[in-house]
C-alpha cells in the first residue's frame, strides 16, 4: 500500500489536566497506528499563547504528529479530531520530499549535542 507522509498539529483546550492531555494524545496516536499508519516523529510543544482567541481561550496545548499513512486515513483522522471537543484547532499537511528532508535535518541538529563555548 502506498503511503504519503503527513504532519498534523492540533491544539487542545488549556483547561485539561496532564492526564487528560496524555489520554487525548494517546487516543490520536492509537487511531493512526491502528489504521496502518506509522508515526515518524512526535513532539509536544506544551501550552502556548494563541494568535487570537478561540472559544474565549487565549492559550492552548500544542502537539505535533509526523506520520506515514494511506491518503484514505486522513479524512477519517480529521473527523476524529473534529468530533473531540477537547481539540480547538488542527491542521494536517501532506509533506513533499523537500519538507521531509528539512524535518529530518532539523531533528538531527536538535539531537546533536551543542559544542561548549569556552
Amino acid at each position: 500500500m502506498y503511503k504519503n507522509q503527513y504532519e498534523t498539529v492540533f491544539i487542545l483546550t488549556p483547561v485539561l489536566s496532564e492526564d487528560q492531555i496524555k489520554e487525548t494524545v494517546d487516543k490520536f496516536r492509537k487511531f493512526i497506528t491502528d489504521n496502518e499508519g506509522e508515526i515518524v516523529y512526535e513532539e509536544s510543544w506544551g501550552i502556548r499563547k494563541l494568535a487570537y482567541p478561540i472559544q474565549h481561550k487565549t492559550t492552548g496545548y500544542y502537539h505535533l504528529f509526523e506520520f506515514k499513512a494511506a491518503p484514505e486515513l486522513i479524512e477519517n483522522f480529521e473527523i476524529q479530531l473534529r468530533r473531540d471537543e477537547r481539540v480547538i484547532r488542527f491542521l494536517t499537511v501532506k509533506l513533499d520530499k523537500l519538507a521531509i528532508e528539512y524535518n529530518e535535518q532539523r531533528r538531527q541538529q536538535k539531537a546533536e549535542p551543542k559544542p561548549e563555548v569556552q
